[in-house]
């Protein structure tokens, strides 16, 4: 199968602060986020931005479904519409699907360095949303209620005026705000330890179109001979001349980017800082965990570091629901006359009964009971085995490869959906016998019941579907998964789901 993506798992993260105080500084733990964009208003990932611009940030958050109502409301007075029920309908629709799926958050964002793929994701996302509008009208009927003119001027003219006001956005508030951070002093750096995440930090300070700030250079007590890619002028010294070098260079903010080996030198660093007005950050390096979600909490008001979290917490958690039950609803009501044909089909090729359940993992573990067409031969195995099905099967029924070829087999999971116990996108639940073979033997395997398991994945959509008759197959299905679960986004959602419709035509590892 042609992979989504040609690209391994990536989890580089940037750093983010969370405010501690104590000992008169302004103390700051740092953990690392993934760089990549999030959807619509659930979360804004440009934490830069929402700091050199927070009017502009907020604004720009609610402004697009706000927008897309806006454009609704003043069509329907143009075509001489009552505000009567379905016009409320359509508005509370457009309203929500707006507020999950478009990305105009980051059209207009100063130091976006690809432009072009913004306006690509935010047309794709409002064709989503037309498509999605026009299925609900037809699955429910109440499209016969509305002047067609009227829904597609609406259609027309709403990304129209989303990225005329978010050029207003751009132009206004943007400027008034980047006016004044132009004219605010700037603020001074140093970073202690010219290691990997101190040296990476440092590039983005340099490198950042927003945040008014001046690199100084490196303090660390190794020479340039032990330091890799640090300049001769960016090193200022060891640790020992870093007080006085405060002092007299007025510098503002301090990035502590040294291994916690370093403890009581970095302690005997904060008491010579007591005297001063510096504010200190610590860049923890978290590389040595397999990070799910990491992030800053607080458990009974003390701040602590998730390292391993489900991503669908809090707004996303919603979301993902809306989205999960929104979609099962219509596709069910789509798909509900080929159901009827294969459970038909199934019961006259074989004996047996229609459906088969089986028992596997859901979320943090729980059994759940999953539905699924029966493609197999009624049969027994022993306990505590499955037998993953290959090409040519004997146990297949005469359908049981079409069945299972082409998905037809697992569409009453999306009854799953419904019942909450499934998701549409998210790692495949395996056989609970190769649940306990492999957590014994692929690292953090478990980790992918954090969430409920779906109907389609990440590790399907790049190639990693089917018989996993290598434990190399199943180490790589794990990564693509823990990768899901890191960079989780409704987009990402609407890409598995878009590419596992052109998958089931071509996918030749299904059997």
């Amino acid at each position: 199968m042609e992979r989504l993506v040609n690209r391994t798992p990536n989890v580089e993260q940037m750093a983010q602060p969370l405010t501690h105080g104590g000992g008169g500084n302004l103390l700051h733990f740092s953990a690392r986020e993934s760089d990549a964009p999030a959807v619509g208003m659930l979360n804004d990932r440009f934490e830069e931005f929402s700091k050199a611009a927070p009017i502009a940030s907020l604004f720009k958050l609610v402004i697009d479904p706000v927008m897309v109502v806006a454009t609704l409301l003043v069509l329907a007075r143009a075509f001489d519409l009552a505000y009567d029920g379905y016009v409320i309908i359509l508005a509370v629709i457009a309203f929500l699907l707006s507020a999950l799926i478009l990305e105009g958050t980051f059209l207009f964002v100063p130091g976006y360095s690809r432009p072009l793929l913004g306006m690509a994701r935010f047309a794709t996302g409002w064709l989503l949303i037309c498509a999605l509008v026009i299925m609900i009208g037809w699955a429910t009927h109440w499209s016969v209620y509305y002047d067609e003119n009227f829904v597609l001027a609406w259609m027309i003219l709403a990304p129209v005026s989303l990225v005329a006001t978010h050029w207003l956005i751009r132009v206004g508030f943007l400027f008034k705000e980047g006016r004044a951070q132009a004219n605010a002093a700037t603020r001074k750096v140093v970073v202690i330890g010219a290691n990997k995440m101190g040296r990476a930090l440092a590039r983005r300070i340099q490198h950042s179109a927003l945040q008014n700030m001046t690199f100084l250079g490196f303090f660390d007590d190794r020479g340039l001979d032990r330091l890799e890619g640090v300049k001769e002028e960016e090193m200022l010294g060891g640790l020992d001349r870093l007080p006085e070098f405060i002092r007299s260079n007025d510098v503002h903010e301090l990035y502590i980017s040294l291994p916690m080996t370093k403890q009581p030198r970095v302690m005997q660093m904060l008491d010579e800082m007591h005297d001063t007005t510096v504010s200190i950050f610590f860049v923890l390096d978290f590389s040595v965990f397999d990070l799910i979600q990491a992030r800053f909490e607080l458990a009974a008001g003390m701040p602590v570091v998730a390292v391993c979290e489900s991503p669908f917490l809090g707004l996303r958690g919603l979301a993902k629901r809306f989205s999960d039950i929104v979609l099962a609803t219509l596709i069910l009501l789509l798909i509900w006359p080929v159901m009827l044909a294969v459970a038909i089909a199934v019961k006259l090729t074989s004996k047996g009964p229609v459906f088969f359940t089986q028992q596997r993992y859901g979320a943090d573990g729980e059994r759940i009971t999953v539905y699924k067409f029966r493609s197999m031969k009624v049969h027994s195995e022993h306990a505590g085995t499955v037998t993953q099905a290959t090409r040519n099967d004997p146990r297949l029924t005469p359908i049981g490869g079409f069945l299972r070829r082409t998905s037809l087999d697992e569409l009453p999971q999306f009854i799953n959906v419904l019942e909450g116990k499934m998701s549409i996108v998210g790692p495949r639940p395996h056989a609970n016998a190769h649940n306990e073979m492999y957590r014994k033997l692929i690292k953090g395997y478990m980790m992918r019941y954090k969430v409920k398991p779906g109907i389609t994945g990440w590790a399907q959509v790049n190639g990693y579907r089917g018989e996993t008759e290598t434990l190399e197959k199943m180490q790589k299905r794990i990564e693509y998964d823990l990768d899901y679960l890191r960079n989780w986004s409704l987009w990402l959602d609407i890409k598995i789901i878009l590419a596992t419709v052109m998958m089931i035509i071509r996918d030749k590892n299904a059997y």
